[in-house]
């Protein structure tokens, strides 16, 4: 017969699968047999009622147990958590007549979860004996909620800091965008010394990389990576091939791949994507057959890699044919992003009307990227027409962006109607918006440098402008003519 172990986990197996008739048999049965004053018994139907929402039978469960430890209290007001319903957990919290240090930290996630930093940190400030898990949750939810500075400042806090604590502090800057702040914290990590870093950690520097094109930090962390044990790591693995992809070192990133034993479908859609990104169309989809023929099954990132190869390629009619296999034959829902690959694999090869025409049929409304797309397209097959239509639901979707006004009067201006030119001047002037310039990144001396478009307050301009200037000299030396007729593009 089934006794009090036996029980609880056939009941946590039908939370994870969502079996809740069969749960409420069990439930049925272990009444029968007695076990309902059990605690272990109890605890794991609460938490069983709880994943599928039915939070009233879980506190039914929880009236009927004769002993309620910490635990049980614990799996209650995580319940209404979980329904998003504080004002209930909190009374729980308050009548508990045991707090543990996992019970603490399970009400400040809570008030994290909603948004609501102020009570967490309230909550996190009385909480009497806390262990570093408690102020990495903290850490997180600063984090999480967008506020920087307070993750750096209660990370100063800390007198104790484990692995969790610094992956706390990288991910918090990753996420809110701050990538040369990732750098600068992983090399603080490294000069400490304490805690030595996790594929984690390292994933995200490399993603960090990836986005500053700090391309010599990202070769050092690959050597270093194996150095410390990571070599066939398949999480590191997929951010090298990335990292190399978009640092523009694509023979590097198909070493990595070629090198991995294990390859799960992330592997196959970052080298897909970084060789179409690269031009390289043909490549990309002979490895996506290779992909099918290990029977990896593909998904929609997949396939915006391959449509992306397929515009690169000029093959529409081979990209519209990968679009209805998706539909067919995987049963992938396409996203707007999928659409806006088919709009741009149209537009690009000069089937202008067909892609207006896609857009029409489309179960959602454009939005501004693919609006942009045909916009571009217009620019090269100087369709003034369409490219009037684009900027008109461009303005009503990005109002303060400044740049489709440009896209439009170069187009003006290849066509030499100066007249439409100054109006659209005159008509971007009273957004009172101006175009963001352009922005370079260059590694220099293990740092990456940051600089604008007629930047005048960079520390280095003296330098930065001989350069230019020499490098200008050089190309024209060379037969290049610049054309001086793009307006505004902040090159």
């Amino acid at each position: 017969m089934p006794n009090c172990f036996t029980f609880p986990v056939v009941i946590k197996s039908c939370g994870k699968i969502n079996a809740s008739v069969e749960g409420e048999e069990i439930h049925c049965v272990l009444i029968k047999g007695g076990f309902r004053a059990n605690p272990f018994v109890g605890t794991t139907l609460i938490e069983m009622y709880a994943s599928g929402g039915v939070v009233g039978a879980a506190y039914k469960v929880f009236g009927e147990m004769c002993e309620r430890n910490v635990v049980a209290w614990t799996s209650m007001i995580n319940a209404y958590i979980l329904c998003r319903d504080m004002v209930l957990a909190r009374r729980l919290f308050d009548l508990a007549p045991e707090r543990d240090v996992v019970l603490w930290n399970t009400i400040v996630s809570g008030y994290i979860e909603l948004g609501d930093m102020a009570s967490a940190r309230e909550l996190f400030d009385e909480m009497p004996n806390r262990d570093v898990m408690s102020w990495n949750t903290m850490l997180n939810g600063y984090a999480k909620n967008g506020n920087v500075e307070a993750c750096e400042r209660l990370f100063e806090e800390m007198l104790e800091r484990n692995i969790f604590s610094w992956n706390a502090l990288v991910g918090g800057y990753a996420h809110n965008g701050c990538f040369f702040e990732v750098l600068g914290s992983f090399k603080r990590m490294l000069v400490e010394g304490d805690v030595p870093p996790n594929d984690a950690t390292l994933v995200t520097v490399l993603s960090a990389c990836a986005r500053l094109g700090a391309l010599d930090l990202g070769k050092w962390v690959h050597v270093y990576a194996e150095s410390i044990g990571y070599k066939g790591n398949v999480y590191i693995g997929n951010a090298l091939i990335d990292m190399y992809a978009k640092c523009g070192i694509i023979e590097n990133a198909l070493k990595v791949f070629n090198g991995m034993a294990v390859k799960d479908l992330i592997t196959w859609n970052s080298i897909i994507c970084g060789l179409a990104m690269h031009g390289r169309g043909v490549d990309a989809l002979n490895l996506f057959h290779q992909m099918k023929n290990t029977g990896e099954k593909p998904d929609g990132i997949t396939f915006i890699g391959i449509l992306c190869a397929c515009t690169h390629l000029g093959l529409v009619e081979d990209g519209l044919s990968y679009f209805q296999s998706m539909v067919d034959d995987y049963h992938i829902v396409p996203q707007i992003e999928l659409y806006g690959c088919v709009v741009d694999l149209l537009a690009r090869a000069g089937f202008l009307d067909r892609a207006v025409k896609f857009v029409k049929m489309m179960p959602m409304r454009a939005d501004a990227v693919i609006w942009a797309a045909l916009l571009g397209a217009c620019k090269i097959y100087k369709n003034s027409e369409l490219a009037e239509l684009a900027l008109e639901r461009l303005i009503v979707l990005e109002p303060k962006n400044p740049a489709n006004y440009v896209m439009l009067s170069n187009i003006y201006g290849d066509l030499g109607r100066w007249k439409d030119v100054a109006r659209l001047k005159v008509a971007m002037r009273d957004t009172g918006f101006k175009k963001v310039p352009g922005c370079s990144l260059i590694e220099v001396n293990d740092k990456v440098v940051e600089f604008y478009s007629l930047d005048e307050r960079h520390c280095e301009r003296e330098e930065i402008y001989a350069a230019l200037t020499g490098l200008t000299e050089l190309l024209r030396s060379s037969g290049y003519i610049p054309d001086l007729m793009e307006l505004g593009t902040g090159a």
